[in-house]
């Protein structure tokens, strides 16, 4: 299917799953792996990577013409921050992207450091769960879910993520007003 017609598909159906795409990509070269023909997964390869520089050029060239101001309200987009952060085009620093991830996921989080060197991100959790209700979904390091995948859409830089529980708010004591007593007569 020549690149046209795959566009005029895309265009004409549902818009496109990123992470789906992705994953159907990485399917395609373990299939092509596993068949042990080296010469077709170093041209499958090959062929990604002259892809992706394709459409990074094209997006260069659309951030360029937009500008920061321009382009300011795509970057709430998952799909457009993470292409512009694969291609390293994303205007914003890392800590604002981190910023926006967290305010974009579902948990309720606390940014407790980032180490740009090591791309630890330090989060703290509500005792119980992420969003507070104790069923929100983890990954194995215990990061809920929503959290991981909007980091991996607005801050690929965060490599890891480290998460402390926070302690259960201590129970507030409810003191009222004393209760009114008649007015003694004299």
């Amino acid at each position: 299917m020549s690149a046209a017609r795959a566009g005029a598909a895309g265009a004409a159906g549902a818009a496109p799953d990123a992470r789906q795409a992705g994953q159907r990509v990485d399917e395609v070269l373990d299939r092509l792996a596993a068949t042990g023909d080296r010469a077709a997964c170093a041209a499958a390869e090959e062929l990604v990577r002259g892809l992706m520089e394709f459409y990074g050029a094209g997006l260069a060239r659309i951030t360029q013409r937009l500008g920061d101001h321009g382009l300011a309200p795509l970057l709430d987009d998952e799909l457009v921050a993470s292409l512009l952060a694969l291609h390293d085009l994303n205007p914003e620093d890392v800590h604002v992207r981190i910023g926006r991830a967290l305010r974009s996921a579902p948990e309720q989080t606390e940014l407790l450091g980032f180490d740009p060197a090591s791309g630890v991100l330090r989060l703290g959790v509500p005792a119980g769960g992420g969003c507070g209700c104790g069923g929100s979904e983890t990954d194995p390091d215990g990061v809920p879910r929503g959290v991981a995948d909007a980091l991996a859409a607005f801050a690929p830089e965060v490599t890891s993520v480290e998460v402390e529980q926070a302690s259960p708010a201590p129970a507030l004591l409810q003191i009222g007003a004393r209760p009114q007593t008649p007015a003694r007569v004299r």
